[in-house]
């Protein structure tokens, strides 16, 4: 007989040794810490009626219809895609480019984390797959879309629910017009292309503080927003003349 409470050689109970093989683990797992939900969105101006009534047009056509909003970083792509949602609740949903971007750890390994938002550090084909699934909804089906956390510094799988019922899906991204990189299929796969062309101080202004909400100093911040987010600007720019409309700062709000 072995195991703790055997005999020793006197009758006496030998303790059982620390980290015997068939000795049990009675040690209880710490709880899951659940995932803190995002920060709160700041309220958005009114949608500007000549977009709104692009918007309605679109919706006319009946079925799904895509929108896309495309632009620089910083341009305002989030701030209108929100504005075009909250002037049609209920009929919309928004799916951001940015929750194909390649994990933090991927980027990290593959070397390209010190330029995080250049075309090479999204999953382009994932991104395509997935407007093609939303062109074509399944009744009763939910397609389920990532969504990008600046506060994770990553994507999380999962997180935006579009049903098969709702007939406008706004996406936003950098590159939705770009023609390489693995994104020359987005254009024709959207009804509609918006893209968002504020002046660059103001847009270098917005980015900047971006930076520094989300926990970089001001040097830090101002070094991200004129180096790689500006070599991503003018890989963007270009695109603009692929666009249906180009959105100035005066139909942002």
């Amino acid at each position: 007989m072995s195991g703790a409470g055997a005999p020793g050689p006197g009758g006496a109970a030998a303790p059982a040794p620390s980290g015997t093989a068939g000795a049990r683990d009675r040690s209880v797992a710490p709880p899951a810490v659940p995932l803190a939900a995002p920060p709160a969105a700041p309220p958005v101006a009114p949608l500007a009626a000549p977009l709104a009534d692009r918007v309605r047009a679109l919706l006319a056509r009946g079925g799904r219809v895509v929108l896309g909003v495309a632009g620089a970083p910083g341009a305002g792509k989030s701030t209108l895609a929100a504005q075009v949602a909250a002037a049609f609740p209920g009929v919309s949903v928004v799916v951001p480019m940015d929750g194909f971007h390649l994990a933090q750890t991927e980027l990290e390994r593959t070397g390209r984390a010190g330029r995080k938002g250049a075309p090479d550090t999204f999953d382009a084909d994932g991104y395509v797959a997935l407007l093609r699934r939303l062109r074509a909804p399944e009744p009763g089906r939910v397609v389920y879309a990532p969504e990008y956390r600046r506060d994770l510094r990553n994507g999380v799988a999962g997180a935006i629910a579009v049903p098969a019922d709702v007939p406008l899906v706004v996406t936003e991204g950098n590159y939705l017009l770009l023609e390489d990189d693995g994104f020359g299929p987005v254009a024709d796969l959207l009804d509609e292309a918006w893209f968002v062309a504020p002046p660059d101080d103001l847009r270098l202004a917005r980015l900047v503080a971006r930076h520094e909400r989300f926990g970089k100093g001001p040097d830090a911040a101002r070094a991200w927003a004129t180096g790689p987010d500006e070599a991503n600007a003018r890989r963007v720019a270009p695109t603009a003349r692929r666009a249906d409309v180009v959105v100035g700062s005066e139909l942002l709000g």
